[in-house]
């Protein structure tokens, strides 16, 4: 894969077929999610049966410095999804894989693209697609990891960062590009990036790329691609957009499928009812102060709610960070790394980090706002519960029949009578507000933020 030079009169390939449209999220159902579907004993780890390999690492015929490398980094038994896909992936055929979250994907495609790269003349680039940039920098992080000594560069091309630095990146013509499809996008339109010379494709987390609205900028990217190439395509879920895609794209691909059922039953999952915002906070206090909540994850609805409450638990004395779509790559980034280093304990999320996201050791998964979707849900917990072990998840729903609290709403949303009103004129020495007035969703969420500060 090789950057177009500056001199090159080589036109753009942006198909018309795609201008002027833009990208919208894939029409979902928003039927509430009964909860009784949040509530699950978990089955204890020792009845399961543990999954035998077919394959050692060494087995597969892996270079020896990537043999070594593994070793290093204590890699040496294959989970299933990377037991069953490295081999045909290194025979050069196109790979389905069908798998949770947490078990081990990215390896299942890194280490036949890895050992392709440094060993074979014919296989000259990779690109892989990712639908957050957070997933997409994890994956860069793995290469760098896997590929160590070998001398093959990477290149992460990701929206909400500075695009020059990511332009010279690509014009050093790496061997692996991993990115999202905006920007990948961008730098095609923009003569930057030509992708003839890729000769491997990877879709990860396919299904969550489609349910964001990114079907038309794959299939643009695919049209910038060789026929002749190899294409991984991993999915949680095979969606009818997934189908098509992979219809469209791969020829005559070996399906791999580890998906055991629809979430994680070692996971522990259960309900906290609540009356409102204000009582799931409280709520939320009392249990963040309890023994065992060592390493929480609470998922909110809006970037707005999701900062202000982990400022307001960085005021109770909680070490708090939020991650969300207003935040900065970098915020984000330093966000990520105290969290997973333990010198953050609670990381306040919007559902941008529900995907992809390998996050050792956490203890509870929250759902302060319960999910739309039972499919965001099930990649919610699997933040908790990783590798196979134990993890807690709640979530917070409506207690039937319960109204606010009078001293609450009498102290922050008390209102005159109007049945009872006296309009009166104002006194001379009145000024008049120069306010703005908000209204619906907007005074709502007003008056929530006031009602959160005074708690």
């Amino acid at each position: 894969m090789r950057p177009r030079t500056s001199n090159s009169r080589q036109t753009s390939h942006y198909s018309p077929r795609f201008a002027g449209k833009k990208r919208t999220p894939a029409r979902r159902s928003t039927v509430e999610i009964h909860a009784s579907r949040f509530i699950n004993k978990a089955i204890a780890p020792v009845d399961d049966t543990p999954y035998a390999p077919t394959h050692l690492f060494s087995d597969f015929g892996l270079n020896p410095q990537t043999i070594a490398t593994l070793g290093h980094i204590g890699y040496e038994t294959p989970s299933p999804i990377q037991d069953q896909t490295i081999k045909p992936g290194l025979a050069g055929k196109d790979v389905i894989g069908l798998a949770n979250t947490g078990t081990g994907k990215t390896a299942a495609f890194l280490l036949p693209i890895i050992d392709a790269l440094a060993t074979s003349r014919t296989v000259q680039g990779a690109l892989v697609l990712a639908p957050t940039r957070e997933l997409a920098q994890q994956i860069n992080d793995e290469f760098r990891r896997f590929s160590a000594g070998q001398k093959l560069y990477s290149a992460l091309v990701v929206g909400g960062v500075n695009m020059n630095r990511q332009i010279r990146e690509v014009q050093r013509g790496p061997h692996l590009i991993v990115g999202t499809p905006g920007r990948i996008n961008d730098l095609i339109d923009r003569n930057i990036l030509r992708l003839a010379s890729c000769t491997t494709f990877v879709l990860d987390e396919a299904d969550r790329m489609c349910d964001m609205g990114f079907v038309r900028d794959i299939r643009k990217i695919e049209s910038e691609l060789p026929r002749k190439r190899q294409t991984f395509c991993f999915s949680a879920t095979m969606t009818t957009d997934v189908k098509a895609i992979v219809e469209e794209f791969m020829h005559d691909p070996v399906t791999v499928s580890v998906i055991k059922n629809e979430t994680n039953d070692h996971i522990e999952q259960d309900v906290i009812h609540a009356r409102d915002k204000a009582h799931k906070i409280e709520l939320l206090l009392e249990l963040l102060r309890k023994d065992g909540f060592d390493k929480v994850i609470v998922f909110c609805d809006t970037k707005h709610f999701a900062q202000r409450l982990s400022d307001r638990l960085s005021k109770e004395g909680f070490t708090s960070e939020a991650i969300h779509g207003n935040k900065s790559q970098g915020q984000r980034d330093r966000a990520l790394r105290a969290f997973k280093s333990g010198s953050v304990r609670i990381l306040v999320a919007t559902d941008v980090a529900a995907r992809g996201l390998d996050i050792p050791n956490v203890s509870h998964v929250i759902n302060f706002d319960a999910p739309k979707q039972y499919e965001d849900y099930v990649h919610r917990i699997g933040r908790t519960g990783r590798a196979g072990q134990s993890g807690q998840a709640l979530t917070f729903v409506s207690q039937p029949g319960a109204s606010a609290p009078k001293s609450l709403t009498a102290r922050h949303h008390e209102r005159p009578n109007r049945s009872h009103s006296v309009r009166t004129e104002p006194t001379q020495n009145t000024k008049p507000s120069h306010r703005r007035r908000l209204t619906g969703g907007a005074a709502a969420e007003d008056r929530l933020v006031r009602l959160i500060d005074t708690l």
